[in-house]
């Protein structure tokens, strides 16, 4: 088998999955943990989700890409409603709506497209980054990924430029008490940009949530001062929702939080309930200006029926069966689960996130804060013996903090069970050092 870069595979060969559980060829129930790759939003095999594949795809399976069908238009109509809903919250009085959408397929390429349609409509080329971001593997996604997959010793797309990442729980900048002083590391950040400019800032590309750099929450506030140095430089902001978007977080997108309108969203992983879907969301005045500007973004799939119409039924269910509700309960109780683990074991150092979408960060100790990628394996390895699995952010450079994000389905007893195994085997690892 091709090594693409993982750095191990389970030690089981998965037979199907339902819910919330994976199962192995040798009978095995695993609980999932990670929801696939955060991505089966509704946890695996849905019954509303077969039911829409098995209802469209007699009927429509793949289109040319310039033919429109009833599944394209009732999404993206649905997903700009809701994101000009969540713009109309802005904390500076109602943002233009984002009211135009185009269907692509994966988190990776729909920030291609976002950050090609920001250079398309500026003019320029520079892109600012978060530090620990991971945007994806594609050309211009990876030049403005820091977080890992860097060093391959190519050169990578001109014009990335990179600012620290707000870290609460490791302050770069620190006020009186010790704590983060995000807005003077921000400062620090723009400094940093506008000396290595070259007078061509097209974007700033972020996630609410820092989900690759460690579960990383932008203190509130962090969001509005980052849009105003943006815009005080003539740069779009972009905010990446591949992993805090469709109910996540407890609603349809994570900038609804901080009231922060982005002059471009994209959403991927929690759109297709584990299909290869996403969607890239702006504004009527930017969608004119790149098509005055000639922009481009011409794919085999873009607009498929089939996925377009599972994207409206993952919509569907969680407006039907008061999803947001359920991740405001099982967040809560995740987040007090986590805490508790956090206070019981000296190699827990932090508990963070938002909804589900929460982690721990796995350290030698609490007084060292080092952090431990090799005691992360073992918890990892342990939680799988007991039927559990976990996503560890395993890539180099990237290791020690757990990524939780069970379906948004998952149950209060599957909460407690999956919080129960953790525990234990952090345990186990704990004692046998």
């Amino acid at each position: 088998m091709l090594r693409y870069g993982a750095p191990y595979f389970t030690p089981a060969v998965i037979d199907h999955a339902s819910g919330s559980y994976v199962y192995t060829e040798d009978g095995r129930k695993i609980l999932d943990f990670t929801s696939g790759q955060m991505s089966a939003t509704l946890g695996h095999a849905h019954p509303a989700i077969v039911k829409t594949v098995q209802e469209t795809y007699p009927r429509l399976d793949h289109l040319f890409s310039a033919m429109l069908s009833r599944p394209v238009v009732n999404l993206t109509r649905r997903l700009t409603d809701a994101a000009t809903a969540a713009s109309a919250k802005d904390v500076d009085g109602p943002a233009e709506p984002l009211d135009h959408a185009v269907l692509l397929t994966t988190g990776s390429e729909v920030n291609d497209a976002a950050l090609r349609l920001a250079k398309a409509v500026t003019g320029k080329f520079e892109v600012v980054s978060f530090n620990r971001s991971w945007h994806g593997l594609t050309s211009a996604a990876a030049g403005a990924t820091y977080s890992s997959a860097r060093k391959v010793g190519v050169p990578g797309v001109p014009g990335q430029i990179a600012i620290p990442t707000p870290y609460e729980y490791r302050p770069d900048f620190t006020d009186a008490d010790g704590n983060l002083d995000w807005s003077r590391q921000l400062d620090y950040g723009f400094a940093m940009v506008d000396a290595q400019s070259v007078g061509s800032l097209a974007a700033c590309i972020v996630e609410p949530i820092v989900s690759g750099g460690g579960i990383l929450v932008p203190p509130p506030g962090y969001f509005k001062a980052l849009r105003d140095k943006c815009h005080e430089r003539g740069m779009l902001l972009i905010f990446d929702e591949a992993q805090t978007s469709m109910g996540r977080v407890g609603s349809w997108f994570g900038f609804e939080r901080d009231g922060v309108t982005p002059d471009i969203v994209t959403v991927s992983k929690t759109l297709g309930a584990g299909l290869p879907l996403a969607a890239m969301i702006t504004t009527a005045s930017i969608e004119r200006r790149a098509h005055d500007a000639g922009f481009v973004f011409y794919t085999s799939h873009v607009n498929d029926p089939v996925v377009a119409a599972v994207g409206y039924t993952v919509m569907d269910v969680i407006e039907r069966d008061d999803l947001f509700g359920n991740v405001e309960r099982r967040g809560a109780q995740l987040r007090d689960g986590l805490r508790r683990i956090m206070d019981g074991h000296e190699i827990v150092g932090d508990a963070r996130g938002r909804g589900l979408l929460q982690g721990i960060e796995i350290v030698e100790d609490k007084a060292s804060k080092m952090r431990s990628e090799h005691l992360a394996d073992l918890i990892t390895q342990e939680c799988f013996k007991r039927g559990l699995h976990m996503n560890i952010v395993c890539l180099p450079g990237m290791g020690g903090v757990f990524r939780i994000a069970p379906p948004l389905t998952v149950s209060p007893d599957e909460i407690d069970l999956g919080l129960s195994i953790l525990d234990e085997s952090i345990g186990v690892v704990e004692r046998s050092r």
